[in-house]
């Protein structure tokens, strides 16, 4: 059968894809593969918000400088700019496209989260801002000319040639998970929008679709991918028995909540000075020591001092969720530990959302385009979807043959080596990460990963469905994640080593990943 062609493919339906696809259906056609539905993503779990700085006492300096902070050191400072300067005009696209951001006096509402200097958050009612965003920009797609195949997973991309050099994209292969049918699907511009790898732990905030991949079909396609150590832990997530475990936003501390540990103590003032609005990864490590020293299994989130209309109203999703599960909050404080959240590396690109192969592109959190560093600032994910989304479809009418430049010292994989194991599985995946290379880490542990997960990857067999497909990424994704956290020796942002416990000035560089060709 003869490939279909367009001239946009996009892979991934969250706010990324959608907006991409949005944008680029006003300069031809576009075809959108979803390996779910087109509502399954990360994006629609988004609760704490939109970082805009879009406030009377806020600037785009403000925001660039907050992001930098927050990124330890490896803030790629022309990419924020980027994301802090242009957030404004993106949020008026939103608003554009029927976003209905949540107003108060007649003026959109702004709110505090952790390590933000300013108020400066937007919200979609209430903490249900991702799946407004979602919800909006998948029914525009759907009645504005946007071809949508659902269910639809890609597995490989489709290289075109030119002179002796490795050529420009020219489409991608997608299997059915319904009919198991495979069929390539050609293209001029490919954009991979698939979200990130939160999949890799036993523990985290992403729905089961969040498996790395468009990292991994990048990595096997040649292309560039850095920063794979930094993995966002959310220091908050539900902890009670039977229940999965779910996001409990940074905006609740941001209204006030407090983390106290089992006996009751407020702790987090003992650990930084900006107590429970301090950077994800303290708050994360803070939250985990305090377990260990009490020997509980989670600490609390107490909002019970807090007016019980008020929580109820900003935060409708989580006061419902936790109601369903027997807790209500405004009475009782919420158990909560940490949870893999955010993949802060990825796919690299430049600012214009290129990656290092001609007419492949990538934006949200499958890209790592340097503006998170070591560790993401609150609510910058939102933003930078949109704000990157927006120049990928600029270049491709721009410059459209232009690649991101390779990298001098590009690393590879090391070769798998057979061992004594079981084929790999979802299950002993998330395990192992959780265990060796989670919040705290060190060389011991992350050697025994490295070498199970090279042992795994000799073990696996050529993905013939969806499970398979994930299980392949997921190895992949967590082989590039495990092998640069031994490589980086230091502590620096979400990579903390017990056994490097400081940051060292030479380590103020990314490490980049390029499977050989």
């Amino acid at each position: 059968m003869a490939a279909q062609r367009y001239d946009y493919i996009i892979v991934g339906s969250g706010i990324a894809g959608l907006y991409a696809a949005l944008l680029a259906r006003e300069h031809g056609s576009v075809l959108v593969l979803t390996k779910g539905s087109i509502d399954d993503c990360n994006t629609r779990w988004a609760q704490g918000g939109i970082a805009a700085p879009v406030g009377p006492d806020d600037s785009p300096e403000k925001h660039l400088r907050d992001t930098i902070v927050a990124g330890a050191g490896l803030v790629d400072e022309e990419a924020a700019r980027v994301l802090t300067s242009e957030a404004a005009d993106r949020i008026r696209d939103l608003v554009r496209f029927g976003v209905p951001f949540d107003i108060v006096h007649g003026e959109i509402a702004l709110a505090r989260e952790g390590a933000h200097s300013v108020s400066r958050v937007l919200h979609a009612g209430g903490d249900s801002t991702g799946m407004h965003i979602e919800l909006t920009l998948s029914s525009v797609a759907r009645h504005e000319g946007v071809t949508v195949l659902e269910y639809t997973i890609a597995t490989g991309l489709e290289h075109g040639t030119r002179n002796r050099e490795q050529g420009r994209v020219a489409g991608v292969r997608a299997l059915n998970t319904e009919t198991g049918e495979v069929r390539d699907y050609e293209c001029r511009h490919l954009v991979l929008a698939t979200g990130g790898a939160g999949q890799m732990y036993r523990v985290s905030t992403n729905p089961q679709v969040a498996t790395g991949d468009g990292i991994a079909l990048a990595h096997r396609a040649g292309a560039e991918i850095t920063d794979m150590e930094f993995i966002q832990f959310h220091p908050t997530a539900l902890k009670l028995p039977g229940v999965q475990p779910f996001l409990i936003s940074e905006a609740v501390r941001g209204e006030g909540g407090l983390l106290r540990d089992v006996g009751g103590v407020r702790f987090m003032p003992g650990y930084d000075e900006r107590a429970e609005l301090a950077p994800r990864d303290i708050v994360a490590r803070a939250i985990r020591d305090r377990m260990l020293k009490t020997g509980a299994d989670h600490v609390v989130l107490d909002v019970t001092h807090l007016a019980a209309e008020l929580v109820k109203a900003r935060f409708p999703q989580i006061y419902r969720f936790c109601l369903d599960a027997g807790l209500d909050i405004t009475r009782e404080p919420v158990p909560v530990s940490p949870a893999a959240h955010y993949t802060m590396g990825g796919i690299r690109t430049n600012t214009w959302g290129e990656t290092t192969i001609p007419s492949l592109y990538a934006c949200g959190e499958c890209a790592c385009t340097g503006v998170h560093g070591a560790n993401r600032l609150a609510s910058n994910s939102l933003l930078e979807t949109v704000v990157f989304a927006k120049r990928v479809i600029n270049r491709t009418l721009e410059s459209p043959e232009t690649s991101a430049p390779m990298t001098e010292g590009a690393v590879d994989l090391a070769p798998a080596e057979e061992g004594e194991v079981e084929p790999p599985t979802r299950e002993a995946i998330q395990s192992l990460m959780w265990d060796d290379v989670g919040i705290v880490r060190d060389a011991a542990g992350l050697g025994r990963a490295k070498a199970t997960l090279a042992a795994w990857q000799s073990r696996l067999e050529a993905p013939t469905d969806r499970p398979s497909q994930e299980v392949a990424d997921l190895l992949t994704c967590s082989r590039l994640v495990t092998e640069a956290a031994l490589i980086r020796e230091e502590s620096r942002g979400a990579h903390y080593r017990t056994d490097f416990p400081k940051p060292r000035d030479d380590w103020r560089r990314h490490l980049v990943f390029r499977a050989a060709r």
